[in-house]
């Protein structure tokens, strides 16, 4: 198992020391709530760094806002080089909400900018949770959110193995099924391509891509590459590739869920009927079906 390996040049001093011991041996008695005061410059990040040294735990670390989630996730990136640092924050740049005026018939639709290497991010921090033991994940508040459960959401995961037995064709699938797309001109994010009997894999959550080589339906060699030069940067024995979205959910629940949206759905728009709001009725029920054909068609809408 991966341990914590505090690197700094610096050495507790002052009443740093005393802190780590009083923090430390709460948590390790169990104590669920302790507070850590000191003005600015007082070395608390290397204090909790030390902490996180001594108790040997994964860790949450929630700031209020991006700017102080980037400044925190440099530090701790500096004193763990060794170990697994990731950022979680909001991956919006922009967000405005859909909305609806019903006196004009006036529509708003949801206009969203996402920051494609901040939601890299995310996905590496979640993929790391699973995998290792050594992280520290850096958050600002969107982290109190759901991204669904994450039992299923490990439970999708791709695991790939030298040795193992698979059709050529499944693979694809199973790569499909976990919302990556196929594309062999664009090798980018969340895509794959096939030619023959080499399969090339770009991870949502990664800055490489993993070449899978088939011997007929045997894995006979996983190699992780460089993007744009194909060089090969290692071998691997076996391969764990997650989702390229965060909302997984199972086909049956899926279905169930559709099930239950086009009942609430009906009743919604014989409500809006009964009050003489037509309007209504008829955004709402365009809307939600175009939602529901995005589910059926993509697994996801947006």
């Amino acid at each position: 198992m991966e341990t914590f390996e505090l690197i700094s040049d610096y050495l507790p001093k002052g009443d740093q020391p005393q802190a780590i011991d009083k923090l430390t041996t709460g948590l390790l008695r169990g104590n669920r709530f302790q507070s850590l005061l000191g003005v600015t410059g007082s070395g608390k990040t290397f204090t909790m760094a030390n902490v996180i040294q001594n108790v040997q735990r994964p860790t949450l670390v929630i700031s209020p806002n991006k700017t102080l989630a980037a400044q925190l996730y440099n530090e701790f990136r500096d004193f763990f080089p060794t170990n697994s640092v990731h950022y979680f924050v909001s991956y919006y740049d922009y967000y405005r909400p859909e909305a609806y005026i019903p006196t004009t018939d006036f529509y708003v639709e949801k206009e969203v900018d996402i920051n494609e290497e901040i939601n890299r991010l995310r996905l590496a921090s979640t993929a790391a949770v699973l995998s290792r033991h050594d992280v520290i994940t850096v958050a600002s508040v969107s982290c109190i959110y759901g991204l669904g459960d994450p039992e299923i959401y490990s439970n999708q995961c791709v695991e790939i193995e030298i040795g193992n037995i698979i059709k050529r064709r499944d693979l694809l699938r199973k790569l499909v099924d976990i919302q990556y797309e196929r594309n062999e001109v664009g090798f980018s994010h969340g895509t794959f391509r096939a030619k023959g009997d080499v399969i090339e894999v770009f991870p949502a959550y990664t800055d490489f891509a993993y070449r899978i080589e088939l011997f007929g339906d045997e894995i006979d060699r996983i190699s992780e590459i460089d993007t744009l030069t194909g060089e090969i940067l290692g071998n691997h024995d076996k391969l764990m590739i997650f989702p390229a979205k965060h909302f997984m959910t199972e086909e049956d629940r899926v279905e169930q869920a559709l099930l239950d949206i086009e009942v609430e759905l009906q009743n919604q728009i014989e409500f809006f009927r009964s009050q003489d709001k037509l309007l209504e009725a008829q955004r709402i029920e365009q809307r939600t079906r175009y939602d529901l054909e995005m589910i059926r068609e993509t697994g996801y809408c947006q």
